[in-house]
């Protein structure tokens, strides 16, 4: 028996609709808003109030299956036209300031003042007692009450599911309407609400676009463990990639010009093809110096997110171009309130300084010969006191302190038998460098902020006001935070390596008055060994699975704000074992 159609809309006694609210064009919220409420409250939060995105295969697929219906813009047909003849319309767009939503339908099927909606899904019919899942039960039956408000007599509706190539009706009944109705008001009202907890062990985790980005099990491990919760799962699981498969593009060739050609990006020297890259395989794009972009280049890398980053040729950053500024602006208030409270910034920068000279020591342990015990000792002490630090200058005082002592050892792991035997250091000196050795940790450096840079904006943060680094013009402060508990790991690391395995030597250096630095197949060779290391692989001290560096710098900034927005209770310097 076919269920009755729907009713006047202010029989519905929700806060929403009882209330007699009318939203106004502005304040109408997109449907996809509420169906992924549906599915995920915490999902909605991230999509929608802090504007944060990414793909996976499934969304790839979903909107592949949705190129034929969202192709056709169709007006809504008129219900007392024709009413013998019956019409199919698609991608139809529907609003209502009652409801307080609008939606594109993907396909609606007319005949006289009776419609339905019928709604596209890719996979196969879900083997649940409704053949369907109910956020999507949801999702269409708000486009048959938005249809209802447009004059029409709407039933039931339809789910077409690509993978079984099949139809399954959805009868509008009234519990199914009462739960529409209920969840579009609770997500107006969720909108202003703090971020959702992770849902708990959840199956819908693994197939999620932004499980990265959520990191449920890795937030709530932490806040289980500073409470001293015994929980059900020794470690999270891994729900995103070890590693990326989009890699940054270095155009280092002076006089270059990247240009763009369909889905390929092209490298050009005076009209002759040098290398190209896949846009979809690109993470983002480094200019170092004198290089041009043609502009068609440059838009389609603000559509897809893909950051062009501007760099002197010797490694310096000037700047970046990465289109819309992030949406996650609570996000942003909430650092500029924790920037400006001396204690609580304090509570971040303790974190980053006493990681760094940890993980200082631990790199001398691995590498160093013939190292003195008690260098080990005081750092060990200096890292202590740096977490019992009461004031950011006399935390900046012990972090100073500790370099001393680390960059007085640095050149105990240079393998006096090897290849570095022919490079000296006597301690760390910048701007400009006045030997290989630092030229070398200068370019690292530089290339570290560059990466932390990047990995901020795109989060939401706003990369030049930090915890510990003061605010100065032009000074990336966060960016310069964020990594140092990295630049022994990351940085230094690679440079032992470049000079132990003599991918870098005497003769690739050119020293001037002004300085020394590095000569360009140099430069390149020592690039392409730094991206090596932020793509190694290694297991993650707290979590326990395997991930690359670069993934893990990504993992703490967010690990940051999740500890600003109150979901941990501190922030976990990386310290590797």
């Amino acid at each position: 028996m076919p269920s009755p159609p729907l009713g006047p809309l202010d029989t519905h006694p929700t806060p929403l609709m009882g209330g007699g609210v009318a939203w106004s064009e502005a304040e109408l919220m997109p449907l996809d808003q509420v169906h992924q409420f549906a599915y995920c409250p915490r999902r909605m939060h991230l999509m929608y109030v802090a504007g944060e995105w990414s793909d996976n295969a499934y969304t790839v697929e979903g909107r592949y299956h949705h190129l034929r219906v969202d192709a056709e813009d169709d007006p809504l047909p008129d219900p007392s036209a024709d009413p013998e003849c019956p019409k199919v319309a698609r991608s139809v767009t529907l609003s209502s300031p009652a409801l307080g939503i609008i939606a594109k339908a993907d396909l609606i099927e007319t005949s006289g003042t009776s419609a339905e909606p019928v709604e596209y899904k890719r996979g196969e019919i879900p083997d649940t007692p409704q053949r369907a899942w109910n956020p999507e039960r949801i999702q269409l039956c708000a486009q048959g009450l938005l249809l209802r408000e447009h004059g029409f007599t709407v039933e039931r509706g339809w789910l077409y599911f690509h993978g079984s190539r099949k139809r399954i009706e959805v009868p509008f009944t009234e519990d199914l309407i009462a739960q529409t109705l209920a969840c579009i008001h609770d997500t107006h009202a969720a909108v202003s609400d703090p971020i959702p907890e992770p849902l708990h062990d959840s199956p819908k985790c693994y197939g999620c676009s932004i499980n990265g980005i959520c990191l449920p099990d890795e937030t709530a491990f932490l806040a289980e463990e500073g409470k001293h919760v015994e929980t059900d799962r020794s470690e999270p699981r891994q729900l995103y990639p070890a590693r990326s498969d989009a890699t940054p593009l270095y155009v280092q060739t002076q006089g270059a010009h990247l240009g763009k050609n369909g889905e390929t990006l092209v490298v050009t020297v005076k009209g002759q093809k040098l290398a190209e890259a896949r846009m979809f395989d690109t993470s983002q794009i480094c200019l170092m110096g004198n290089i041009q972009m043609s502009t068609q280049a440059i838009q389609e890398c603000c559509r897809r997110g893909t950051p062009v980053v501007f760099m002197s040729s010797g490694g310096w950053f000037y700047g970046m171009t990465s289109g819309p500024l992030s949406r996650n602006a609570p996000l942003r208030l909430l650092q500029y309130e924790y920037c400006h409270d001396q204690e609580r910034s304090l509570f971040f920068a303790k974190s980053f300084i006493s990681g760094k000279i940890r993980n200082c020591r631990t790199l001398l342990r691995r590498n160093a010969e013939l190292l003195d015990p008690g260098i080990l000792t005081r750092l060990q002490e200096h890292a202590e006191e740096a977490e019992r630090a009461t004031k950011h200058e006399s935390l900046l005082g012990i972090e100073g302190n500790a370099a001393r002592i680390y960059f007085g050892a640095f050149k105990t792991m240079l393998k006096p038998n090897g290849p570095a035997s022919a490079f000296s250091f006597e301690g760390r000196n910048r701007r400009p460098p006045r030997d290989p050795v630092n030229a070398l940790l200068s370019l690292a450096y530089s290339l570290l902020a560059k990466e932390c840079i990047v990995i901020l904006a795109g989060i939401g943060f706003d990369p030049y006001l930090g915890f510990l680094h003061q605010p100065k013009p032009g000074k990336p402060c966060l960016a310069l935070d964020l990594m140092e508990e990295f630049r022994p790991l990351i940085c230094d690391s690679t440079v032992i390596t470049a000079l132990n395995t003599g991918l870098v030597g005497l003769d690739d250096y050119l020293c001037t008055p002004a300085g020394v630095s590095l000569k360009d197949h140099a430069r390149k060779a020592f690039i392409e060994a730094y991206e090596r290391r932020l793509d190694q692989l290694i297991r993650h001290p707290i979590f326990g699975y395997q991930v690359s560096y670069r993934r893990i710098l990504e993992v703490q900034a967010r690990l940051i704000g999740r500890c600003m927005q109150g979901e941990i209770d501190t922030y976990p310097a990386f310290r590797t074992r």
